[in-house]
């Protein structure tokens, strides 16, 4: 498996789908190369595009907050990345060819890494990485098994800052199930809090 140097390396030449046309920068991913706790977002929005660096805009923000308030830690010391490494226009969903040409991105940072917990932002990361259509309302509220890890769903922070303190909440619950995840890769802990916030 190559490195993560020489994965972003590749990442940054890529032209193999369409988003490589229209991309300002490829957002590759950052943070702790050992991190225990690695995010996974859908894609890169227009800041992120910009700054080429995932969640610095008002969602990253409240990440930022989630992480510190909930799991006690410093955005550096987790790894944050993303389904697909270019930006979608329009911020639309990426398709299903796009998602393919990125996989072996996603797929080497999470080997690479080998977080113990994966959080997963939104409906898109969360299905992408259960190989599931149900949405992220069904697949949250609990642990999931992945590989070694635990993986453990939420509502991406856009979803937060749009519905407010109910769903902030929830995203505070799912924190503290993967915080607890954390000590406990198979997910019994965190199982445990049940379904229901």
């Amino acid at each position: 498996m190559p490195s993560l140097v020489a994965l972003e390396r590749e990442a940054r030449g890529c032209v193999a789908c369409p988003l490589a046309s229209s991309r300002s920068n490829v957002v590759f991913g950052v943070g702790d190369p050992r991190a225990r706790i690695m995010f996974v977002g859908e894609g890169p929005g227009r800041e992120e595009d910009l700054a080429g660096e995932p969640f610095v805009g008002r969602s990253g923000q409240l990440l930022n907050r989630l992480i510190t308030e909930e799991l006690g830690m410093r955005r550096s010391e987790c790894y944050i990345a993303n389904v697909v490494k270019c930006r979608p226009p329009g911020n639309r969903d990426p398709e299903p060819a796009e998602v393919a040409a990125c996989h072996h991105f996603l797929s080497g940072q999470l080997a690479e890494i080998g977080p113990r917990v994966v959080i997963t932002l939104g409906n898109f990361a969360s299905r992408s990485l259960l190989r599931t259509s149900e949405g992220i309302t069904k697949l949250r509220g609990r642990v999931h098994p992945f590989g070694d890890a635990a993986l453990v769903p939420t509502f991406h922070p856009a979803a937060a800052l749009r519905g407010g303190g109910a769903v902030l909440a929830q995203m505070r619950a799912d924190f503290v199930r993967a915080k607890l995840a954390l000590g406990d890769p198979s997910g019994s802990a965190g199982q445990a809090l049940g379904g229901s916030d």
